[in-house]
């Protein structure tokens, strides 16, 4: 017996990958049940992302590598910057020794001048002028060559420098790109673990149809229309059985999604959405099913409010986002459902610093965030998006929000959004 609506990631590199793996079934777009709509890839198809994600895992390994063993050759006694700058050393110290040699050649031609005898002749004693004055020129070509020499210095250290600066920036940027890579890799690897334990256990021979009930209900208040980056917001999520039957087990469902202001570049990663149990002060991150703690029963009429907390980290862009809820049940007598539609709050997220001012509080589907009063965004592009994302799927908020595979491979990303089934009472 399984339940429908749980979001992962799986990533494979498109420069490793020649198709896409998956299209995203417009799920949130259409009206009918989502059961009826979403197709999970196959195990085939996982394995190729996750073989895709090793290569490029292994690819960037190796990157990483060569940058070490470029910086490490920049040292070396080989390395012909290193040469230049110990050639270029050794001829600054001739160089200054010739230098040595001609001031004290001077010191000698002076002295030898100045000791002459009273009785040396004119001609002895223009020779010992012209004997310093010969010191005294090679002293000033000497002094030239060692200037001229500590330059070569100056400058073949400076190349090699900029070489290991350069080495070092490449090493970095490598790490960025393992580190990454690593990521994509593990999100395939367990999407097709996930998959292989499904086929294992038969949960397709087993799962239940899950039935829409709209009577089931998931509403957000009191989350504000603008968030300013760097800051966090208490709002509240009321869950309610509108039915005339308890529902043994509701499985509320929250998943926060952002992009900049272009909608091409996802910042996930900077936002993060938490829920607060029961009359708890502890605050739990919603995990990576997107599912919160089963409410267990939920009795007919009955509703439960939920606290939630959305923090957006301090660097991340002026952008937009949208919060979408959701709830499913599963009953003992093996039947099982939700909502017909993921439930989204589209808001606005702020540069840090900004003062948006007072704002209205995020409604479902169709909204436009107040952006008058914020000076850090002006222009098109800081209009948030509209259009309600459950009935339409093909607004505004689709291209702002990157919510579909396509735009990801547009920007090279080769990404797919994986939609799958899991055991109910697993959720934990």
């Amino acid at each position: 017996m399984t339940i429908r609506r749980i979001l992962a990631t799986a990533v494979a590199a498109a420069v490793t990958t020649p198709v896409l793996l998956l299209s995203v079934t417009p799920a949130f777009a259409d009206a009918e049940p989502t059961a009826q709509t979403q197709q999970k890839p196959s195990i085939a198809e996982l394995e190729l992302a996750a073989a895709a994600a090793q290569v490029a895992y292994d690819n960037a390994v190796a990157a990483e590598k060569a940058a070490r063993e470029v910086l490490i050759a920049l040292d070396s006694d080989t390395d012909p910057l290193f040469m230049a700058v110990v050639a270029a050393k050794a001829a600054a110290a001739d160089a200054a020794t010739a230098k040595t040699e001609a001031d004290q050649a001077v010191v000698d031609a002076q002295e030898a001048l100045d000791t002459l005898a009273e009785s040396a002749t004119e001609e002895e004693r223009t020779a010992a002028e012209t004997a310093l004055t010969e010191a005294e020129g090679a002293a000033a070509t000497a002094g030239e060559a060692k200037t001229a020499a500590d330059a070569l210095v100056v400058e073949a250290e400076d190349a090699h420098d900029d070489a290991r600066v350069a080495a070092a920036r490449a090493i970095g940027q490598a790490q960025q790109a393992t580190k990454k890579a690593l990521a994509d890799k593990t999100a395939a690897d367990e999407a097709l673990a996930e998959a292989k334990k499904e086929a294992e256990e038969g949960e397709e021979n087993e799962e239940c149809v899950p039935v829409p009930e709209p009577r089931l209900t998931t509403v957000i208040t009191g989350l504000p229309t603008t968030v300013v980056a760097g800051t966090k917001v208490d709002f509240n999520l009321r869950v309610k059985n509108g039915t005339d039957e308890t529902m043994d087990e509701v499985l509320p469902f929250a998943y926060v999604h952002a992009t900049d202001e272009s909608g091409l570049d996802g910042i996930d990663d900077l936002v993060r959405v938490q829920w607060s149990p029961g009359s708890s002060s502890a605050w739990k991150t919603v995990d990576n099913k997107h599912y919160m703690d089963a409410i267990s029963p939920l009795k007919a009429g009955a509703h439960v409010d939920v606290k939630m907390r959305l923090t957006i980290d301090a660097s991340a862009p002026a952008g937009n986002g949208v919060t979408f809820v959701a709830g499913d049940y599963v009953n003992d007598d093996g039947t099982c459902g939700g909502n017909p539609d993921l439930e989204g709050y589209e808001f606005l997220i702020a540069a840090a610093g900004s003062k948006p001012g007072k704002v209205d509080d995020a409604k479902p589907g169709r909204t436009r965030p107040d952006t008058s009063d914020i000076n850090t965004q002006t222009g098109p592009s800081a209009r948030p998006a509209t259009g309600t994302l459950a009935a339409t799927g093909a607004s505004s908020v689709t291209s702002q929000l990157a919510l579909a595979s396509g735009t990801a491979v547009a920007v090279g990303a080769g990404a797919m959004f994986v939609v799958r089934r899991r055991k109910a009472g697993s959720h934990l």
